[in-house]
């Protein structure tokens, strides 16, 4: 056999190899890491087999306006593409919905305040983002079997990105903010840097390089001719909350010990536009458990749960989406339902105001006894029972059924109103028979416990 024909048999051995592990993974819901790592070797090994030798040079201008030309032609299989962009995915990562999403899209949709999954819609107990390598190595292997450029990773493009011209301007901001510089100067830099923050990845990727600038600006709300501006307070909170949208700076900002206390400070007592953006800074940070801990420690839920009360609609937003990202963890929860957040978000249900957000927060606390024993004793059923009865969101039934379930099994004279609504329109058996999987098994859980009780009841004497 000539070395054409030996190469076909090692491609085809190797595609028959790859298929059984993608079948593996995908129809056997094969979780093993191992699984996945021998088919990124086993898509490595056939992209060597199939392009080693080809001659094919990537630095020619004709070649690559080809691939240009080529990549508008071809069409991308749909499993390659972002949901929420609909475009070629760069780095793929799986939610913990299971969906997977391009990493730059659905952090951008998390970092917005969203709590769900945009295609399944539900909701996230974990925004944790993993790479899906295996899909990546597929999507390299297509693109270069049909000559498409594969962009390059999110973080490297960044990178890239950054100029002499953004370097420049971030020295001339820095000497700005100096301790040695004038009020005026620092008021100017301070303005400067939340613009540039803004609307620049590659420079808020650049000040993460630069970890003094954050205590810089920090320093600035010492300064009483600076911190008693609401202007240049607004300034640096809106820096932090932009500069956090960047992963790596995360982890420097939650570290810096100034950058949290001061969120704090200006949620109880900035401006309502201040005290929003703060509590979405908070929100953002608390993507990494380390920050969670830290923000719960260091006293935000609080102020967080006065402004889901009394804030301005968006500013409530902000609030809901902090305080449901930081009772992921535990000792959290104990510290919401310390500072009152189950009374204030079944007032907003029952006022139809932030009913997503009050939902899942509600959902995520149904498992701490204390937040379900007040969900028993302040009259909590029926807004719950409304929402299962009229609304049209499905999640919010999930979220709504969840809760009613743990009232329920921690008070069994709930029941009773659960009943009455059943015998008059039968709201809980059609969830049971129409719910998302979850909403039905908590449904059918409710459904079987109050019949048993009717049972019970009839048979005593």
């Amino acid at each position: 056999m000539g070395k054409s024909g030996a190469a076909e048999t090692g491609v085809g051995e190797l595609k028959k190899e790859l298929r059984r592990l993608v079948k593996a993974i995908i129809e056997g819901d094969d979780g093993r890491v191992e699984t996945y790592e021998e088919a990124a070797k086993a898509l490595e090994a056939l992209k060597d087999l199939r392009f080693r030798g080809s001659g094919n040079s990537n630095g020619n201008l004709a070649n690559q306006r080809k691939a240009e030309r080529r990549q508008a032609s071809v069409a991308i299989p749909e499993h390659f593409l972002c949901p929420i962009s609909a475009e070629l995915m760069q780095d793929p990562v799986v939610l913990a919905s299971g969906q997977t999403y391009d990493r730059r899209f659905i952090q951008e949709w998390l970092s917005s305040g969203n709590l769900n999954c945009p295609r399944t819609q539900q909701v996230l107990s974990d925004t944790t983002l993993t790479p899906n390598h295996l899909v990546r190595s597929m999507i390299s292997q297509w693109c270069t079997e049909h000559g498409v450029t594969l962009p390059p990773l999110d973080d490297e493009q960044e990178e890239g990105l950054i100029t002499r011209k953004e370097r420049n301007a971030l020295s001339r901001i820095l000497d700005k903010l100096s301790l040695s510089s004038s009020i005026p100067d620092r008021k100017q830099a301070v303005r400067e840097l939340r613009l540039l923050t803004k609307g620049s990845r590659s420079f808020r990727a650049l000040v993460g390089e630069n970890p003094g600038t954050i205590p810089l600006l920090l320093s600035a709300l010492s300064v009483p001719g600076l911190y008693s501006d609401t202007a240049v307070q607004g300034d640096i909170v809106t820096t932090v909350l932009n500069l956090s949208i960047h992963d790596s700076n995360k982890k420097i900002i939650g570290d810096n010990p100034q950058a949290i206390p001061s969120l704090i400070d200006v949620l109880k007592t900035g401006t309502m536009e201040t005290r929003s953006n703060s509590a979405a800074a908070l929100f953002s940070l608390s993507a990494l458990d380390a920050n969670k801990l830290k923000i719960g420690e260091l006293g935000a839920m609080k102020p967080l749960v006065e402004l889901l009360e009394e804030g301005s609609p968006s500013a409530k937003k902000d609030a809901g989406s902090a305080i449901f990202s930081l009772c992921m963890v535990h000792d959290n929860r104990a510290r919401a339902v310390r500072e009152g957040v189950v009374g204030v978000v079944l007032t907003a249900i029952t006022h139809q105001s932030l009913v997503d957000e009050s939902l899942a927060i509600l959902a995520l606390l149904s498992g701490h006894q204390e937040a379900v024993e007040e969900i028993a004793d302040t009259s909590g059923v029926p807004p719950l029972l409304g929402i299962i009865k009229d609304s049209s969101c499905a999640r919010n039934k999930e979220n709504a059924v969840v809760v009613l379930f743990a009232v329920c099994m921690h008070d069994r004279t709930k029941l009773r109103e659960v009943g009455e609504e059943e015998k008059s329109n039968g709201s809980i058996s059609r969830l049971a028979q129409n719910g998302t999987s979850r909403a039905r098994r908590k449904a059918t859980g409710i459904l079987d416990k109050w019949k048993r009780t009717l049972h019970s009841t009839h048979y005593s004497y």
